[in-house]
């Protein structure tokens, strides 16, 4: 197996050697075209600017923010499109004159999109960082196309950042004023519906329920009052019409009672019965019939009435003896308690109308506070149905208020460029080789192409060849041993022809190798090879 394997490479091996001047021509062949192809291919410079996107040093507002990288990648994005847009784009291809046969044939629509999608690289390279790159044929203005998008960015996030502020500044203040009119509008219907409700409203039902109840018991109390009053004023009535009596009763006798006509004084036993009698009328309003007390005036009034009784029959037996034919004008009889009963009988009219009048507004009063209580739930379900969205405007309102603190601090904040903005960390700089073509990626590729073909049209060549090479060729194909091998006879003219072949064909390849090596040094030092 060893063998095999050994007899197979050696095979190779005397295959590229029998076959090198073929390999080594299509490979010199190819490192021409490849050549050929390096400079007939327009040039292509790359140059890049470097820029970093720095967060603001004064934050307008006290959200969080996302993390740096996210928010380069969008502010990347954002500014992205308007820095490769169709007006940006042909304004500077008209500054640096750029693609100049391509525009007489052209659209100038095509050719900023191939601008945009074939020459402008925007990448992000790390963190907060990220290149802007251009590519073209010329390097100063590949350099100054760079450094003019780069310029761009720049421009494009301050007018970008400074509209978006003041527009955002804008709509939140049309939106706290929208709000505002609607909250005023709002409140100022609450405030009607509460102060023409103000006795009904919910939060007055405790005090209402609270004067109500104060007024029903003064207005019981005042019930009791009147009440009383009428007791007192029958009592007094009751007492002024015995008073009366009575003095009717004396003054009928007072023709024969014993009187002192000088003094114009009654008798001491009628005024002391008076007397009895009234304060036996104070004792019944105050107690019942059998109370100690009212027994004992009630006897004491009966003793004195039947001994005024007793002493009115004698007065009247001497009377008729010593006055006989004679008649003397009674005395006038005057009683200060009956005008003061009859002071009391008016004082107690007058607190009567006075508690009747009383009455009368106190029952009118209750009248309202139960009708104000009996709205209460009505008011409360009209009151709750009025101030449903009340909360929600006012919580949008306060919302609005601090969006419209914020967007004017970052308007003010953006218009003294004290935002969040890109800077330039590495200018674009002037290109010294072409990113494309790749001299040496060409000539290598040039290489395995020549090596490719020419081994390729060798390995065939050898196929065709039916020509034993080796003593195991031979054996294997004849099933028969080998009993010797004569060598190859070569003659002198054969040798001759041969020598002269490999002169020839070794002439050209250093005519061609040194024609190449030249090729190169001038193109080299013409600068049209860039290693």
């Amino acid at each position: 197996m060893e063998q095999q394997q050994s007899q197979q490479i050696k095979k190779y091996i005397d295959l590229v050697i029998r076959r090198r001047k073929l390999i080594i021509s299509f490979v010199m062949v190819a490192v021409f075209v490849g050549l050929g192809v390096y400079v007939k291919t327009p040039k292509v410079y790359q140059s890049t600017a470097l820029l970093i996107y720095e967060k603001g040093r004064i934050n307008a507002g006290n959200k969080s923010s996302p993390d740096v990288e996210t928010q380069t990648r969008e502010m990347v994005a954002t500014l992205s499109q308007q820095v490769t847009s169709r007006s940006s784009l042909e304004a500077i291809i008209k500054q640096f004159d750029l693609y100049p046969k391509m525009r007489q044939d052209l659209p100038m629509e095509d050719v900023v999109d191939f601008m945009r999608s074939r020459d402008i690289e925007i990448t992000p390279d790390r963190g907060d960082v990220f290149k802007v790159s251009y590519n073209g044929a010329e390097p100063k203005k590949v350099m100054q196309v760079a450094n003019a998008l780069a310029a761009r960015f720049i421009e494009e996030n301050l007018r970008y950042r400074e509209e978006k502020a003041t527009a955002t500044s804008a709509y939140v203040g049309d939106e706290l004023e929208l709000a505002k009119t609607t909250l005023d509008k709002k409140e100022a219907i609450m405030r009607d519906y509460k102060l023409k409700y103000y006795n009904e409203m919910p939060q007055q039902f405790q005090a209402n329920s609270t004067r109500l109840t104060a007024l029903q018991t003064q207005l019981q109390t005042n019930m009791t009052n009147s009440q009383e009053l009428v007791r007192t004023k029958i009592m007094i009535q009751e007492q002024i019409s015995m008073r009366k009596a009575a003095f009717a009763q004396m003054t009928q006798q007072a023709g024969g009672a014993a009187v002192s006509a000088r003094q114009g004084s009654v008798n001491p036993a009628f005024t002391e019965l008076a007397q009895a009698r009234q304060q036996l009328a104070d004792l019944r309003l105050r107690y019942t019939e059998s109370h100690p007390e009212v027994k004992q005036m009630q006897k004491k009034v009966a003793t004195l009435e039947s001994g005024l009784g007793a002493a009115e029959g004698g007065q009247d037996s001497a009377a008729g003896s010593g006055t006989a034919g004679k008649s003397r004008p009674a005395a006038p009889i005057y009683d200060n308690q009956l005008d003061q009963l009859e002071l009391q009988l008016k004082q107690a009219d007058l607190a009567m109308a006075s508690l009747n009048q009383a009455n009368d507004g106190l029952k009118k009063q209750i009248e309202q506070y139960e009708k104000w209580l009996s709205m209460t739930p009505v008011r409360e379900a009209e009151w709750t149905a009025l101030t449903r969205d009340y909360d929600q405007l006012n919580n949008n309102y306060q919302q609005l208020v601090g969006r419209n603190l914020e967007a004017g601090a970052a308007e003010s904040l953006e218009r003294r460029q004290k935002g969040s903005q890109f800077k330039i960390v590495d200018s674009a700089y002037l290109p010294e080789k072409p990113i494309k073509p790749d001299f040496v990626k060409i000539m290598l590729l040039a290489l395995v192409v020549g090596v490719g073909l020419g081994g390729g049209l060798a390995f065939l060549f050898e196929m065709q060849d039916s020509s034993f090479r080796e003593v195991l060729e031979t054996e294997n194909y004849l099933g028969l041993p080998v009993i010797c091998a004569i060598p190859l006879i070569i003659s002198d003219n054969d040798r001759k022809k041969s020598q002269r072949r490999s002169l020839a064909w070794l002439l050209l390849f250093l005519v061609a190798l040194l024609s190449l090596l030249g090729a190169m040094a001038y193109l080299y030092k013409t600068g049209r090879i860039i290693i």
